[in-house]
């Protein structure tokens, strides 16, 4: 098959605009990071109908900026025309691209825009976005952003976050994680999304949280800081903590875990979180065993050092596991 876009089909021309329209925009509306431009030079590298249509449609960004810069007012002139200059350059380029790329990648501009951010098993990333918000996921986590002019909305679909949110009363920053939903009064906040349940803790500010319950029941509470909502299918419980215990909880942010007379069972699940290879507590009578300190939290073998010197404890490995016993 020819690299060439002449010999490229319809439909495959028309996938082609809108994927050369997309990553136009995301470079020039998003915070483009080095991630970015790698995944963009890898798409680029693919096939010479992508760089062509990668070059027409930021040239023809490039051109609307020119103009846009030809046609600005002098600086004597009323501040008030000044004010509109960016929102008609924003509005003129995605226009121009728009027009360059065909019906199909106007579509591109014309619906809202998603991004996904993920992390491994064991990651960490912070995802900032123009409005000054920033969102850190912990291990295994996954987020989608629809981040515009006119709507804000997240989209916790497993995993754990912690939001910083730049407030905006015009317009409302929101978390949805199923159909509950988190809606941002200025603060910071952690969602914790688990298989039934989520748990929502203020550090700063307050939020409303909107949870249905069983048979169309639904839940709404104003969370204010220390305060820990907690829902699942039926029920919505709130909790309040110091800001020692939320700074232990948020601990990860460092990348280390806390434990405060914390059992051992909820310890191993805790660094399970963290690691592919997972650690078994085999009897009941271990399990019950409180732990303290501060480990990193990929350091297992620190973990199962400390549960043998501390404890007395059996470690063996089935090949997968770490079984820990009596």
């Amino acid at each position: 098959m020819s690299d060439t876009p002449e010999t490229e089909d319809v439909p495959a021309m028309n996938a082609i605009d809108e994927a050369a329209a997309e990553w136009v925009q995301r470079r020039q509306f998003w915070n483009w990071s080095e991630s970015d431009q790698k995944a963009l030079d890898g798409w680029l590298a693919q096939s010479m109908a992508h760089r062509v249509a990668y070059w027409r449609l930021n040239a023809a960004y490039a051109r609307t900026e020119r103009l846009s810069a030809l046609r600005r007012p002098a600086s004597g002139e009323g501040a008030s025309r000044l004010r509109f200059t960016p929102l008609i350059t924003g509005i003129a380029a995605s226009v121009a691209i728009a027009l360059a790329a065909g019906l199909v990648a106007a579509n591109v501009f014309l619906r809202p825009h998603e991004r996904t951010f993920e992390t491994p098993v064991g990651g960490h990333q912070i995802v900032s976005f123009a409005d000054g918000t920033r969102i850190e996921l912990n291990t295994n986590t996954e987020i989608r952003a629809r981040m515009t002019t006119g709507e804000r909305t997240i989209w916790l679909d497993r995993g754990e976050a912690y939001f910083q949110v730049k407030h905006d009363a015009a317009h409302p920053f929101v978390v949805m994680i199923g159909d509950r939903r988190v809606t941002d009064l200025g603060t910071r906040f952690v969602i914790r999304r688990a298989t039934s349940e989520t748990q929502v803790a203020v550090v700063q500010g307050a939020v409303r949280f909107d949870a249905p319950g069983v048979q169309s029941a639904a839940y709404t509470a104003m969370l204010h800081p220390g305060d820990v909502a907690t829902a699942t299918t039926d029920s919505m419980s709130i909790a309040k903590r110091s800001t020692r215990d939320l700074g232990r909880e948020l601990s990860w942010r460092r990348g280390v875990v806390v434990f405060d007379r914390t059992t051992l069972a909820d310890a191993a699940s805790e660094f399970n979180r963290y690691n592919r290879r997972k650690i078994v507590i085999a009897d009941p009578a271990a399990a019950s065993l409180a732990i303290d300190g501060t480990f990193a939290t990929t350091d297992e073998a620190a973990f199962i050092d400390a549960a043998r010197t501390i404890f007395g404890l059996h470690v063996d490995s089935d090949g997968k596991d770490i079984v820990i016993s009596r």
